[in-house]
């Protein structure tokens, strides 16, 4: 995957993203951190075309995304947003809307979710209820059950949006060891809150001010004290009072 561009948000206003060049190697696991406002949500819009670069391109194996239909585009990503989504009426429902799998096939989901045990509980089954909003689950259960239409989904590009920063620890837990799991021939993009959840990222992108500033390896960006990453975490780890407890907005 190669980015090559500027993205504003209409005409009238400065770019959002500026002068944004970086390739990403397939199959690879890449944290994207960086401060509030720096441009790295932005650059996850872009990528699934919400706002559409204003010059420059982005490209997903050699395929220029500006030059095909937004359903071929984003049938072959996807993401697990920091908001969980989940729409009234069932749990299959929920997790494959348009009934294109075997009931086997979604118990194996769930279980994967950890999931399982809990729908099993209920006598309806598959067929249990979800009210508006899935209101009636937790947040944590709602997250699991994004993660488990993804994991159906099977897209070789995946992108967590701040994907745990509503959910507990545990929760937090199972969704990274499930994604190491089960994506790790894929390319996963995580924007961080966590700076622990992208410490053992293959690569690291910095952002701030609309501009990628550092690109490389978690250790080459540690081993440079004065690094941006680096200032990062300290700052976090400070405010944090602790390592495990990082987060970065």
């Amino acid at each position: 995957m190669s980015a090559s561009n500027q993205v504003r948000y209409a005409e009238h206003l400065p770019s959002v993203l500026r002068n944004i060049s970086c390739t990403i190697p397939g199959r690879k696991k890449v944290g994207i951190v960086g401060r509030t406002g720096s441009g790295k949500s932005t650059f996850i819009q872009a990528l699934f075309r919400i706002v559409e670069p204003r010059e420059g391109t982005i490209e997903i194996d050699s395929v220029d995304i500006c030059k095909i239909g937004l359903h071929d585009l984003r049938s072959r990503l996807s993401i697990i947003p920091q908001d969980p989504t989940m729409f009234e009426g069932t749990v299959r429902g929920n997790l494959d809307p348009l009934n294109e799998y075997s009931d086997q096939r979604v118990w194996e989901i769930l279980d994967k979710c950890q999931l399982g045990d809990m729908v099993r509980k209920n006598p309806k089954k598959l067929d249990s209820t979800v009210v508006e909003n899935g209101e009636n689950w937790s947040v944590g259960q709602r997250q699991l059950f994004c993660l488990g239409r993804i994991l159906l989904k099977r897209s070789n590009v995946l992108v967590l949006d701040e994907a745990t920063a509503s959910v507990d620890s545990s929760t937090d837990a199972i969704i990274q060891e499930t994604i190491r799991k089960e994506f790790r021939d894929c390319t996963v993009l995580t924007i961080a809150h966590r700076i622990n959840t992208v410490i053992d990222s293959d690569l690291i992108i910095v952002f701030s001010e609309g501009k990628i500033i550092e690109y490389d390896t978690p250790y080459k960006l540690l081993e440079n004290k004065n690094s941006d990453f680096s200032r990062l975490i300290k700052e976090y780890s400070t405010r944090s009072h602790g390592f495990n407890n990082t987060t970065a907005n």
